[in-house]
């Protein structure tokens, strides 16, 4: 049971780590677990928007797809051009002595091979949980979201992926709860 509990606040710690692209951005925070629970709660509604789907893989792919950032950090775009993560690495430490390692193991190489659907949806997910925040931002006046959306549009994959993004840049991002305001 130690290494349950050593596993369990590895990914606790997601919550104390913050995701590095928002100091470019100059407006917004975000931890990864954050981020995590967002993209889980988008695939869990993508998951009912395509069928065919292994539900299962997809939201389970979705939780872990960023635990090994416990371990490397959040890199960023420009982070990446000057570090090399072993993220690998990374997961096989993660994983050792656990009876279900394998599983951990298989859901992240999946999501970063993006070849399945379900790592499709997963990584669309990943993306459209940045385009929320980005579209809130924006909404709310922070000016840099105005270049990043196209960028981050332009790395959605499928087409329930992309008719989401549609609807969440179409939509006042609170929207959801003056749409029927009353006193």
């Amino acid at each position: 049971m130690t290494q349950i509990a050593d596993l369990l606040f590895e990914v606790r710690m997601l919550k104390d780590l913050d995701r590095t692209g928002y100091a470019f951005l100059g407006a917004g925070r975000e931890s990864v677990a954050e981020h995590s629970f967002t993209t889980v709660f988008i695939c869990f509604t993508m998951a009912r928007m395509v069928p065919d789907i292994d539900r299962e893989k997809l939201l389970s792919m979705a939780l872990v797809h960023d635990v090994p950032e416990a371990r490397t950090n959040d890199q960023n775009y420009v982070h990446k051009k000057y570090n090399t993560v072993d993220e690998s690495k990374a997961v096989a430490h993660l994983t050792h002595g656990l009876a279900f390692g394998g599983d951990i193991k298989n859901l992240i190489d999946e999501f970063n091979l993006g070849e399945t659907l379900e790592a499709r949806l997963a990584r669309d997910a990943d993306q459209l949980s940045f385009i929320l925040e980005l579209k809130k931002l924006k909404d709310t006046g922070a000016a840099s979201p105005k270049s990043w959306l196209p960028l981050v549009i332009q790395r959605l994959k499928t087409d329930v992926g992309k008719q989401m993004a549609r609807e969440i840049l179409d939509t006042p991002w609170d929207g959801w709860w003056t749409r029927d305001y009353s006193e």
